[in-house]
């Protein structure tokens, strides 16, 4: 099938397997790589991604479903090279090793913050709560995201 969505603020097509998950489809049909696909249950929060301005798990919801949405993915964050500031913190905070959970990361902080803009480490550890990470023991992911926060 034919599937057209606005991905990262560009209006784009490609042909896909209606029975793929989105994440699926957004990497082979899209090449957009910052999703990942570590659980396939929606468990891990690798494959998180911004669907019509809600975080949603595109392991768990199928392409046809992204018919017509924006969809916003990891690349889509940095705008004109510039990275925001949650992902400077990041990257100053050194919050990720190996990236495979920045997507949930990123998007779950970033929508906490725009919930809560001065969250307590408590607030900030239960935003993150689903997403795994398996490198950094979460320490530094809270740095982070406390370094931007109010």
């Amino acid at each position: 099938m034919e599937l057209t969505l606005t991905l990262n603020g560009e209006r784009r097509s490609a042909t896909v397997d209606p029975r793929l998950v989105l994440a699926d489809a957004l990497r082979d049909g899209f090449g957009a790589v910052g999703p990942k696909v570590g659980c396939g249950t929606g468990d891990c929060g690798a494959c998180t991604v911004r669907m019509d301005g809600r975080i949603v798990k595109s392991c768990l919801k199928l392409a046809v479903a992204a018919e017509s949405a924006e969809i916003q993915t990891l690349e889509g964050l940095a705008r004109d090279g510039e990275l925001t500031p949650l992902q400077r913190a990041f990257w100053d905070e050194y919050a990720f090793q190996c990236g495979y959970c920045l997507s949930g990361m990123l998007f779950a902080a970033e929508d906490l913050l725009e919930r809560i803009p001065a969250p307590t480490d408590v607030e900030i550890r239960e935003a993150i709560s689903g997403n795994l990470c398996r490198c950094t023991g979460y320490d530094t992911i809270v740095s982070a995201i406390r370094a931007v926060a109010g």
